[in-house]
Formats: structure tokens, C-alpha cells, sequence
């Protein structure tokens, strides 16, 4: 058993004591008043050699999956769409890309249909504005440029269409960024969701965006899209982010993205992403938890960081399967986030069409 000064030095200052003792640490404890966290994050094994749970097949190797991998593929590169799953050399590819019938999965963004026997069968985000990105963070694996082609003006009705046609129900969209364009994409971005809407108004969009380095009109715009979930992320800790990001991307920046959308539209539901084992210590996550709370943020994701090439940042530390189920318990019960995805192969669209986000929209659709 923890005492309350054991908890309390795990948990940010900007808590208070009274708070602590009235609002959550109640909630920490069991029928028996026992306390079920042990306070001690940093004792849940430290791994630096990579560890079983994050070995997984980036490519199918039996043949069914590798024919349902193959296909999303050549489709996806026959309609001229991007995928963050190429792009960003998800880790979960193999996996989505060979779904098969039933199988929902810690990546499921799109879920696409097969319409010749009507199963599910896998899934992909797709990244518009092109593959390449006009900033360079250290974790990120999509290339860069300073002059990016130039957008490609059928896109939104493309990508309207495709998605249309695959009958779906919930659809993630993602995007580089775009510094070089005037509004940083907003209004391509804008009219993608509007021609999805307008197609099918109850299919569900989600919005992973970037910072629009903070322009008010551009985030204005995109929060009054007609979009149903507006994630942004903020990566890391905030004493991280130098390290981290790209010198245009601050976590502040970050922060101000996600209190304008709840501004601009209160009944969006927003969502943020952390990774870890850049070095951040349990104090930084616990902090990092509290400023996403403060902005209103209902959603976060946590998952593990994991270096793309050599060129990239090294992974300090491995996190155990235990250590993000402590991280969940505490989003949930001591910052009361209406949900935490925390797991090691956990990313930013981490099930985003799974069935708590779609019963949440449509329940404040209700409201």
C-alpha cells in the first residue's frame, strides 16, 4: 500500500492537495480503500533492448493477408491517394493492410469494405495534400521539402468518392503540413470534409490535423468543417518538444490549436496523441495530461516511439504493457479523460472508428 505523499509526488503540482484528497484520489481506490496504484511508474521494468511485444511483421507473410495487403495497396495507388501507414512506416501495416473478416484491431481508421462477399477487411488513414511535408521533425519518417508539388485540385472529390463507394461509417483524414500554401491547406482540407458530408451526411470524420501555425481563420474554418472529431497532436512533453519536433511546431502552439477548437465548436469532441520512451519522466506525462485536460481535450492515445531509420531519433526506453495501463487508469480516473488508448503499438488514429467513439458522437449528437 502508498500513502498519499507517495501518490502526490507522482502527480503534478498544479493538482492541489485539496483537490487530490476530494476529487480523485478517491477514485484510485478499491471496495476494501486499498490503493491499486503503486506510484512508482518508473519501477515497472525499464527495457532498453527491443521487447517481445513490439516484434511484428511489417508485410503478411500467409497468403489470404498478403492478397488483402496487396489490394488495398493497388487501390489506394489507383485512386492517387497517400496513406500516413506508407508514409510514416506504420509499424502496424501488416496487420491493418491484411485484415480480415471481423478482426478489429489498435489501428482501425477506415474500414474498408469488400464488397464481393460484404466483410470487413482492412484498414488504412488517408493522408491528403500529398506525401511530402514542409517540416522536419526528428521522429517523423515523411519526407520533406520547403516547395512541395503543388495540391492537387481533384483530391477532396476524389477521396469523397472512394470513401463513398467503400460504404464506410467512420473515416480518419490526415495531412502534412503544408507551410508553403497561404492558409497551410485549411481550405482543401475544409472542402474534403464538406464533399463527405455532403455524400453521405452520417458517415463519421475524424481530423488529424496540423497547427496551421495558429492562424486563427484556418482553424476557425476547420472546426466548423462539418468534422466530428478534431485531433491534433502534441507528440511529447513539453520540455521535450526542441528535441523533438520541428523548430515551427511548440507544444503552446499545440495547446492553443486545441482550446480554440472547443471555442469555435464546443460540441467537437478533441482529441491529442503522446509518445514516449523519448526520456520524459512520469512527472512530464502527468503534466502534459493536465494541459491537454485544461484545453478541453476528451481524447488522448499513448504509445510507444519507435525509431523509423537510423536517421531518425533513438528510443531511450521501452515502456511495458503494464506501465500503459497504469498510464490509461490514471488519464481516465485522475484527469478524467472520457478515454485513453495507451498501449504500445497504440498510435494517434489508434481505433478511431471503434464503437465508444461512434455511440459518443452520436449521443451528443443527441444532446
Amino acid at each position: 500500500m502508498e500513502n498519499f505523499q507517495i501518490i502526490r509526488s507522482f502527480l503534478p503540482k498544479s493538482i492541489s492537495d485539496a483537490d487530490l484528497l476530494t476529487k480523485y484520489y478517491p477514485a484510485l481506490k478499491d471496495s476494501d480503500n486499498s490503493i491499486r496504484y503503486d506510484g512508482k511508474l518508473k519501477n515497472v521494468d525499464t527495457i532498453r533492448a527491443k521487447p517481445r511485444w513490439l516484434l511484428s511483421n511489417i508485410i503478411p507473410k500467409n497468403e489470404e493477408s498478403n492478397s488483402n495487403y496487396n489490394r488495398l495497396r493497388n487501390t489506394l495507388s489507383g485512386l492517387k491517394l497517400n496513406t500516413v501507414c506508407v508514409e510514416a512506416k506504420c509499424p502496424n501495416i501488416g496487420e491493418c493492410w491484411g485484415g480480415k473478416s471481423q478482426t478489429k484491431h489498435q489501428d482501425s481508421n477506415i474500414n474498408i469494405l469488400d464488397e464481393s462477399n460484404n466483410h470487413q477487411m482492412a484498414t488504412a488513414t488517408i493522408m491528403l495534400m500529398g506525401d511530402t511535408c514542409t517540416r522536419g521533425c526528428r521522429f517523423c519518417s515523411v519526407k520533406t521539402s520547403k516547395c512541395p508539388p503543388p495540391l492537387d485540385p481533384s483530391e477532396p472529390e476524389n477521396t469523397a468518392d472512394a470513401i463513398h463507394k467503400w460504404g464506410l461509417e467512420y473515416v480518419v483524414l490526415t495531412s502534412v503540413d503544408r507551410d508553403d500554401l497561404t492558409d497551410g491547406g485549411a481550405q482543401h482540407f475544409y472542402e474534403t470534409v464538406q464533399k463527405i458530408k455532403e455524400k453521405n451526411p452520417k458517415i463519421l470524420v475524424e481530423c488529424l490535423t496540423g497547427d496551421f501555425q495558429g492562424d486563427l481563420e484556418c482553424i476557425r474554418k476547420m472546426s466548423l468543417s462539418g468534422m466530428d472529431v478534431y485531433a491534433h497532436n502534441v507528440e511529447t512533453v513539453e520540455e521535450l518538444t526542441p528535441q523533438v519536433r520541428d523548430y515551427r511546431a511548440t507544444f503552446r502552439q499545440s495547446l492553443k490549436v486545441l482550446k480554440l477548437v472547443k471555442e469555435f465548436n464546443p460540441k467537437l469532441i478533441t482529441k491529442s496523441s503522446i509518445m514516449v520512451g523519448l526520456g520524459e519522466s512520469d512527472q512530464q506525462i502527468f503534466e502534459t495530461m493536465w494541459e491537454l485536460k485544461n484545453a478541453g481535450v476528451d481524447c488522448i492515445t499513448i504509445g510507444q516511439y519507435l525509431r523509423p531509420t537510423k536517421m531518425h531519433m533513438k528510443v531511450l526506453e521501452y515502456f511495458t504493457p503494464k506501465r500503459f495501463e497504469l498510464l490509461q487508469e490514471i488519464g481516465e480516473k485522475v484527469f478524467g479523460f472520457k478515454y485513453v488508448a495507451s498501449g504500445p503499438m497504440v498510435r494517434s488514429s489508434y481505433r478511431a472508428g471503434e464503437l465508444f467513439l461512434k455511440n459518443l458522437i452520436l449521443k451528443e449528437q443527441v444532446v
